[in-house]
């Protein structure tokens, strides 16, 4: 049984609790925000001060925050708990809401494994009825409490369609874990069994579809029944006209991880050709994803001849992604990538801001 928005709540099996006054059970009439997070998350870290306003502005409407280390990177509760005395004092002195530590993994098993909860920091609300409001990020936690505290939230469409989305996501995500488990010790036949039972169930994962044409094409090599599988792809990322499911099924064609000796060339370009046509024409893209698409789109072109095109592409790509908000490390990489294709694709060197490339299979992009 998976927890989501209406379940009863679970019970609450802090072994202790770090800051403020012990809590026991949920007492009827209060609405609870109850966080998952770490010392070494990052984002859980920074999403502490918001709970501290949350609290602060809503504690006079009955709202108790209260926060759970169960990731700790100790196995006893004495020691989370000593580490996290001293890191609190230090880190947030005027802390207003509960802590709560646990090290047997009870928490986990009650809260974050039936919600499909991977990460941290992750939230859920406690509704007034003891009943779950809401399961996600704490940064939603702006928008959504106001409309618990209304009581409107739980009956909204918005609500009703972020928890199935949620749930999906969840569900999609063991589904590709056992998938991938399967693959890597290429035991074909359960990987393929765990596929087609998830698309049943999730026709719409365009994630679930593309691991199915990937198995067949790229893992297992049988192109007799796979190239049936991508064909039916293709088409409904066309028919679909969606951002993901094109890029999706462009991945099968044009992926410089794939080998695709073997693959009718023919076929495989004017699929290409029709996808690519279509992903150009995609409107309101973030410049994150568009440059995803001429990056995979330009090596299409430069495949199939139109090597002008292909340049012209990741020229464009080079500019967007120099300009996305990114960590130095992570937009580098992608520069340095960018131009070491280009430089491979043009045949010369290329250079762009401080870096240059020459068209070498194993060139590293150097400084000017």
């Amino acid at each position: 049984m998976f927890l989501r928005m209406e379940s009863p709540t679970p019970v609450l099996e802090v072994q202790d609790w770090v800051r403020g006054e012990p809590l026991a059970n949920f007492q009827p009439g209060k609405v609870y925000i109850v966080t998952f997070w770490a010392t070494w998350c990052g984002p859980s870290v920074s999403a502490m001060p918001s709970l501290m306003q949350l609290q602060e502005k809503y504690k006079g409407s009955g709202v108790e925050v209260l926060a759970v280390a169960a990731d700790e990177e100790a196995d006893r509760a004495d020691e989370v708990q000593a580490y996290l005395d001293e890191w609190l004092t230090e880190k947030f002195p005027q802390l207003n809401f509960r802590i709560g530590i646990d090290c047997t993994g009870e928490m986990h098993k009650l809260w974050m494994e039936p919600s499909f909860s991977f990460g941290i920091p992750s939230s859920f609300v406690v509704d007034r009825d003891s009943r779950i409001a809401f399961i996600g990020h704490p940064a939603e936690l702006d928008d959504v409490l106001p409309k618990v505290l209304d009581g409107s939230w739980r009956t909204s469409d918005q609500a009703k369609a972020a928890d199935r989305e949620r749930i999906a996501r969840g569900r999609e995500r063991v589904f590709l874990s056992k998938i991938s488990a399967a693959v890597r010790i290429e035991d074909w036949k359960t990987a393929l069994s765990v596929i087609e039972e998830a698309i049943a169930l999730m026709p719409d994962s365009i994630q679930l579809r593309a691991a199915h044409a990937d198995t067949w094409l790229h893992k297992m090599r049988d192109m007799h029944t796979g190239l049936p599988v991508l064909r039916q792809l293709v088409r409904d990322a066309i028919d679909r006209n969606d951002e993901n499911w094109l890029l999706g099924a462009m991945n099968q064609l044009s992926n410089p991880a794939y080998d695709y000796t073997g693959f009718p060339s023919v076929e495989r370009f004017a699929m290409g050709k029709e996808l690519a046509e279509h992903i150009l024409a995609l409107k309101e893209l973030k410049d994150d994803v568009k440059a995803y698409s001429y990056q995979l789109v330009a090596r299409y072109y430069h495949e199939s001849g139109n090597k002008a095109r292909a340049e012209e592409l990741l020229a464009l790509a080079l500019k967007l992604v120099d300009g996305l908000y990114l960590a130095d490390n992570i937009k580098q990489r992608w520069v340095a990538d960018l131009l070491q294709t280009l430089a491979n694709y043009s045949g010369q060197k290329v250079c762009y801001n401080a870096m240059s490339a020459v068209p070498e299979n194993h060139a590293k992009p150097k400084a000017n």
